[in-house]
């Protein structure tokens, strides 16, 4: 990725969200972070981040000293200033690039540039889609390609890991196989595309509520991720429908009922599997193929907030320059 964008001032990055195929919790840490093992694939529900460096910025130059400046439309929900992703992202990367980061007031000065982030939302907020992830992945990629900066992309990954559990898998999308923290990713081969009906809700359901509903489970889950990898480097839909597994599942539905009516409704339905994405609580229903995707979609458009026809797997952030 060296070299992209040099000597531009304007980059978009479209990136999807994601769906976890598996999810296996482990103890909790000492860090007070759960040990996972589970398998993240890209679906085609996307935000979009865009990044413009204004004034102070010759081709092929980095400045030495900027100014943030953050918009969304993602209304109340989304997170503003420094608690953004997209703006912890950006100071990471400014961090990494030895940039100094000044303050507002200070962007009149001839040699403060002033870094834009504009973030347009479309996957949900506290979704257990990764939307907050996905931000700050596209947003390192696109403020990486504007600054010119070279950096590639298992750089970049290196520097997600510091920004959150999925920030690194969301850096390339695709499929992957992930552990510890869910910070160390392993790419999975995956053959064909698979067709899914997401269904979505308004009201947010906090990850940190759900791990701990979880804890106070008297669970003794040890599911096997075996069947999950050979029905994704296959292409078997039938065998990731039966396969499909999330640990968080049951704590979920303690907190939401109605999201066990969900999946039930979606099995009766004749989707080939549901699960509730990571914490929630969006639910993921596999389909045999687009038209009977759309049939379910139809048939189970009343019990979601939104509901979309997606694909998987969807590559990873998607660069435009200017």
């Amino acid at each position: 990725m060296a070299g992209e964008g040099r000597g531009r001032d304007r980059a978009t990055v479209v990136v999807p969200a994601k769906v976890n195929l598996f999810l296996g919790v482990g103890h909790l840490r000492p860090d007070g972070y759960h040990e996972v093992v589970t398998i993240l694939q890209s679906v085609n529900v996307c935000d979009t981040v865009g990044v413009q460096v204004i004034g102070h910025l010759g081709p092929g130059d980095c400045p030495d000293r900027v100014a943030l400046e953050f918009h969304h439309d993602g209304g109340h929900d989304v997170p503003s200033g420094g608690t953004n992703l997209v703006v912890r992202a950006a100071e990471r990367l400014l961090e990494e690039l030895d940039i100094e980061l000044v303050g507002r007031g200070d962007d009149a000065e001839a040699d403060v540039a002033t870094v834009r982030l504009d973030l347009h939302k479309s996957i949900p907020v506290a979704a257990g889609m990764a939307g907050g992830s996905a931000d700050a992945a596209g947003t390192l990629v696109a403020l990486n390609a504007v600054l010119c900066s070279g950096l590639d992309r298992h750089r970049l990954r290196d520097i997600a890991a510091d920004l959150g559990s999925d920030v690194p898998f969301c850096i390339t999308g695709g499929t992957a196989l992930a552990t510890g923290t869910g910070t160390a990713t392993a790419d999975v081969m995956s053959r064909g595309e698979f067709h899914w009906v997401i269904g979505m809700s308004d009201t947010p359901l906090a990850t940190p509520a759900v791990y701990a509903a979880w804890d106070r489970l008297d669970h003794h889950f040890h599911a096997d991720h075996g069947d999950v990898l050979a029905a994704v480097r296959s292409g078997n839909a039938t065998l990731l429908g039966e396969s499909l597994h999330n640990d968080l599942q049951a704590a979920a539905f303690q907190l939401r009922p109605e999201l066990a009516d969900a999946v039930d409704a979606f099995l009766v339905e004749g989707a080939l599997g549901a699960i509730v994405s990571g914490s929630g609580p969006t639910v993921a229903a596999l389909a045999a193929d687009a038209d009977h995707a759309r049939a379910l979609r139809e048939a189970m458009a009343d019990r979601f907030d939104r509901i979309e026809v997606s694909t998987s797997p969807a590559g990873g952030p998607q660069l435009r320059m200017g």
